[in-house]
């Protein structure tokens, strides 16, 4: 079987998410519409990640392999097909890099870790909207910074994630490897690294993150929730920040 490993980026602004869905655009659907006519044959397509509606990605991978049964022995170059497809893609995807690959490599299931990164912008931007969630409020860096310095460990994220209903008996352990918040000329940048995401997860957490900077929600009350804990009145997913500020920063492999 014939593999290839193919990062690429988007904005995801305009799509209902990277899957391919029946009667929505995703970033994968219009993906496929322009490989597999190069190959003249169906191919199959993953990600190593699943962005939600309205995310965007700066580093994903996906796998494009041929069926067993196709027993082609030449194919254009890479270089010609990143060329090829780049010029026939929407102008919201860009493929980065294409690389032959081992005949079992899988974009989902043999990444490390993924690094989600989230953008706050706290003055208004007439260029970066799509790209930011744009808080109007003063936020208390320091408090969200503390909080942040939680996060990476061994956690259960049953407060924080949303149920998949493609995975109904998924476990809402995660162990987080990394956790900043960078604050720099009126942007916040919020990045986590883990072997893998819970769905709306991030969003979640920086939501929750937000409300410990506009002191709605204290430490305690964030640790508690970080060991699936926490009473009703800590809404979580009331306070999933909106998809514009969110991106797939990056993929790890062996």
């Amino acid at each position: 079987m014939k593999t290839w490993k193919v990062t690429l980026e988007f904005d995801g602004t305009r799509y209902h998410g990277w899957q391919e869905q029946r009667n929505a655009r995703s970033v994968m659907g219009a993906l496929r519409e322009v490989i597999e006519p190069s190959f003249g044959a169906p191919v199959e397509l993953m990600g190593a990640g699943r962005t939600d509606s309205g995310v965007h990605a700066l580093g994903q991978v996906m796998h494009i392999k041929l069926p067993a049964s196709d027993r082609r022995t030449t194919f254009p170059s890479l270089a010609k097909l990143q060329r090829e497809w780049n010029d026939r893609l929407p102008a919201d995807i860009a493929i980065l890099h294409i690389e032959e690959a081992a005949p079992r490599f899988h974009a989902r299931h043999d990444a490390l870790t993924r690094a989600y990164v989230y953008q706050i912008a706290t003055r208004k931007s007439a260029f970066s909207k799509r790209h930011v969630w744009w808080i109007k409020d003063s936020l208390d860096v320091p408090a969200m910074q503390a909080a942040a310095r939680l996060l990476p460990g061994r956690h259960d994220f049953v407060k924080f994630a949303a149920k998949d209903p493609s995975r109904p008996n998924e476990s809402t352990i995660v162990v987080v490897d990394s956790a900043e918040i960078a604050d720099e000329d009126h942007l916040l940048t919020i990045r986590l690294e883990a072997s893998h995401f819970l769905w709306r997860m991030v969003r979640r957490v920086v939501g929750v993150l937000v409300k410990v900077g506009s002191a709605e929600v204290t430490l305690q009350q964030f640790e508690e929730l970080l060991q699936g804990r926490g009473g009703k009145e800590l809404d979580v997913a009331a306070w999933t920040a909106p998809a514009s500020g969110l991106f797939l920063e990056s993929v790890t492999y062996p």
